[in-house]
């Protein structure tokens, strides 16, 4: 736990973020290092972002397993890149999201990837906080491929079998530019557009606690105009979209398809920068069953979660592959007091062991 430990502050210290190319590089030199020698490193490279996957020596197999973990994290203050260990928790940017974890995996994959019967693969990214399309994403369209994959995102030691898909948008109004002393000389794009978020929003409220339905969050309003004494002849929104499975008018559909439902609803221009299908993997397949009785084995409950985050899981979900999210405790994530429960590592660590050893 101490060499783990020590690992862990020094690969949180790295300010990994999707802006520093050569902090990716060593974090994920870092995790590749931690799981030792004697395996086949295979580099991939996209859009700037260094992944790699590991496996027993050889040619590339079609895995019976992949351990899958991200290394970079989303931007923070310098401070919350100096990692600090209090009461049990290890607090940092990345500690829970999840830096922790990928150690973990890189441990269990050393132990376990030479006695096990059959081909077991560990997949390092540093771009799931900014899509995933560059790591997951490429290495799938690289041909990449298992009967099952785990993503060792938090969860506390539950199977994540379900997460929201995302869509992530631009709503455009225009307008007509006058001098604010004589608005009705104008037409204000702002107000047009914040009439078209008041659209999404009465068919998409903010819920009020909880639930397993669409969400829309606007992370961003804009307008080229700068003078405060100017009628706006433009405005822009982003807006990031999380929506289930069961939505008819999101899942299963194509981008135009999308944005021609939300061009409708809106009456604005809409443009979509992003979109990532639902995640499912099947509750009853029996290595989901195994995941969950390793979990009990370690002494915790085993239950079933979702998610409302996505995750790279649905990469594999879309070409019929099942993926879980199964990781560690924790909380704060993307926060400033975001910490790993130190108190789950071993557990957790002794989860995977058991699930992979039962494998067959």
């Amino acid at each position: 736990m101490d060499d783990l430990l020590d690992a862990a502050v020094r690969l949180v210290a790295i300010p990994s973020t999707a802006d520093r190319p050569e902090c990716l590089q060593k974090a994920l030199d870092l995790v590749v290092d931690r799981a030792g020698p004697g395996f086949t490193v295979e580099r991939f490279r996209s859009g700037g972002k260094p992944s790699a996957l590991l496996y027993a020596p050889g040619r590339r197999p079609a895995f019976r397993a992949i351990l899958n973990a991200h290394l970079d994290v989303v931007p923070a203050p310098a401070e919350q890149f100096r990692p600090v260990l209090r009461d049990g928790r290890l607090y940092g940017r990345g500690a829970q999201d999840m830096k922790v974890a990928a150690l973990v995996m890189a441990d269990v994959f050393r132990s376990v990837a030479r006695e096990v019967p059959y081909p077991l693969g560990l997949q390092l990214v540093t771009d799931e906080e900014v899509g995933g399309y560059d790591g997951t994403g490429h290495q799938v369209q690289r041909g990449v491929t298992a009967d099952f994959v785990v993503i060792g995102e938090q969860s506390g030691l539950q199977v994540v079998t379900e997460s929201k898909g995302i869509l992530q948008v631009r709503l455009h109004a225009t307008g007509k530019a006058a001098h604010a002393a004589y608005p009705w000389l104008g037409d204000n794009a702002v107000l047009r557009l914040t009439a078209a978020l008041g659209r999404v929003l009465d068919r998409y409220p903010v819920p009020a606690a909880e639930a397993w339905a669409t969400t829309v969050t606007v992370a961003r309003v804009e307008t080229a105009g700068r003078a405060v004494n100017q009628v706006p002849a433009d405005a822009t929104a982003w807006l990031d979209i999380r929506f289930p499975a069961g939505d008819p008018a999101l899942a299963g559909r194509d981008v135009a398809q999308i944005a021609a439902y939300l061009r409708d609803l809106a009456g604005v221009e809409v443009s979509v920068d992003s979109l990532g299908a639902p995640h499912h993997a099947d509750p009853d397949s029996s290595e989901v069953r195994a995941l969950r009785a390793a979990a009990r084995d370690a002494g915790y409950p085993g239950g079933l979660l979702r998610k409302h985050g996505a995750a790279d899981g649905r990469f594999y979900s879309a070409r019929g592959v099942d993926a879980v999210i199964f990781g560690p405790g924790g909380d704060g994530q993307h926060g400033p007091d975001e910490y790993a429960d130190l108190a789950t590592v071993e557990p957790y660590r002794a989860a995977l062991t058991t699930f992979l050893r039962s494998l067959q």
